[in-house]
């Protein structure tokens, strides 16, 4: 009987965040700083790693994919369609995955600090992936609006204009939000 409580509140759970990432993704397009919108999605995401684990991870990750996939790509899908659905999926995946491995390395040690790590590796490999698919798919398109916005190279805008301040303001919200939260759902999971 236990272990059936546990598999409901896992899939309630689970199913609760999968909606939150979804809502907020949709939300999210409209908050914009630079011409990407800055992704509120990757606290739930590490959320649902650190209590469900990495497979939990990569599900809400690839939810989020998904939401992306169709709501916020549409520059790039018009140059790759295969390469944004395989640089978006797998951003959204590893990111959630990567977080749970993490989570679960350190949670042993220090829930605090395993919560700031994965906080912290989200987005890291979130936006690691991005940049390995456009230098793959997306360079010489990249290359062409950083010159039309005056940047020098395609290098210098992706990493400028298209991430710089994007990163930084995703890294601050999913360290913030995803440490707290997970900290107190570790400490009421205890008790």
């Amino acid at each position: 009987m236990n272990k059936e409580r546990f598999d409901v509140r896992r899939i309630v759970g689970l199913g609760v965040l999968t909606a939150i990432v979804i809502v907020l993704q949709m939300v999210g397009a409209f908050v914009r700083f630079g011409p990407f919108s800055i992704s509120l999605t990757l606290a739930p995401i590490v959320i649902g790693a650190a209590l469900y684990g990495p497979v939990a991870g990569a599900w809400l990750g690839l939810v989020f994919g998904v939401v992306v996939l169709f709501n916020d790509s549409a520059p790039f899908l018009a140059v790759s369609a295969l390469g944004t659905a395989i640089t978006v999926l797998l951003k959204g995946i590893l990111c959630g995955f990567v977080s749970g491995l993490v989570y679960r390395a350190l949670c042993k040690k220090n829930v605090w600090l395993a919560a700031i790590a994965a906080a912290i590796v989200c987005p890291v490999v979130n936006t690691g992936i991005f940049v390995i698919g456009c230098f793959i798919w997306f360079m010489p398109t990249i290359a062409g609006w950083g010159a039309g916005l005056g940047f020098e190279d395609g290098i210098s805008y992706l990493f400028l204009g298209m991430i710089g301040i994007n990163f930084l303001i995703e890294l601050g919200i999913n360290i913030v939000l995803s440490s707290v939260i997970v900290k107190i759902l570790a400490a009421i999971r205890e008790n």
